[in-house]
């Protein structure tokens, strides 16, 4: 495991994120529970893990989310099993078909590939915040900062959330909490797969996470080829981490 920020403290940082859910909770839902996606990776879990160390594990409540089958299924079994929280398992596969099928028959044009992919994680989406409104709960964003440097994330779908643990945190950092918090290592250390597609993570974005970690915190990426590719995706991105844009209106405002 290497970390490129020299002062960071695992320990502090579990602590400080800790308080903050904490907070946040107090604030805006003293009496809601934390709903998080649970895919079985190191995000999902330290997430739901710092979750329970915040609130208790009976105020967390995760929701597993296949496609289908997921052959990968049994680590986020054993990721809620860990930490004894309550769960659901609700397949996306018949939505996903349905309005695939409905998709096909309706448009002139061709499905596109990246609907193809990004329609499963806006669909998980929505059915986590449908499980949220159903039992009073607050969504969380299991993201990390690594990942949202390059835009590695569907907007309105893993990209949503109510609040966000993991987003100022590298992939390193996110799995030294996660050993902080005890959780199993082969859940902090899975190889990243986005469960969309066969690929991983690394081969999707044709560079390592160390290597993109070591450039966010030190500016430093000594392969011109990898530097410009993380340079061109993280200013393609930039829009899904911004508010949505908004015509600005100057008419008067009473209340």
């Amino acid at each position: 495991m290497k970390l490129y920020d020299p002062d960071f403290d695992a320990a502090k940082v579990t602590e400080s994120i800790t308080a903050w859910i904490r907070d946040f909770f107090e604030e805006n839902g003293k009496d809601c529970r934390a709903v998080v996606a649970i895919s079985g990776g190191k995000d999902s879990s330290v997430v739901a893990a710092l979750c329970v160390r915040a609130l208790g594990k009976d105020r967390v409540f995760g929701v597993l989310l296949p496609n289908g089958e997921q052959a990968d299924i049994d680590a986020s079994k054993k990721l809620v099993a860990h930490l004894g929280i309550p769960h659901a398992v609700i397949n996306i596969r018949d939505g996903y078909s349905g309005l695939m099928n409905e998709l096909k028959a309706q448009l002139d044009c061709e499905i596109s590939a990246q609907t193809v992919t990004n329609l499963p994680a806006r669909l998980r989406m929505a059915t986590v915040y449908a499980v949220a409104q159903s039992m009073n709960g607050r969504v969380a964003n299991t993201c990390n900062l690594s990942e949202d440097w390059v835009g590695y994330a569907t907007r309105y779908g893993d990209g949503a959330g109510d609040f966000s643990p993991l987003s100022q945190l590298t992939v390193e950092e996110v799995r030294a909490v996660g050993m902080e918090l005890g959780l199993p290592e082969e859940l902090v250390f899975k190889v990243p797969i986005d469960g969309l597609t066969p690929l991983t993570d690394e081969e999707h974005l044709g560079f390592t996470y160390d290597a993109l970690d070591r450039y966010i915190r030190t500016g430093v990426c000594e392969d011109p080829e990898t530097k410009e590719k993380i340079d061109r995706k993280h200013a393609q991105n930039l829009f899904k981490l911004k508010l949505m844009p908004a015509y600005e209106h100057n008419g008067p405002i009473r209340a």
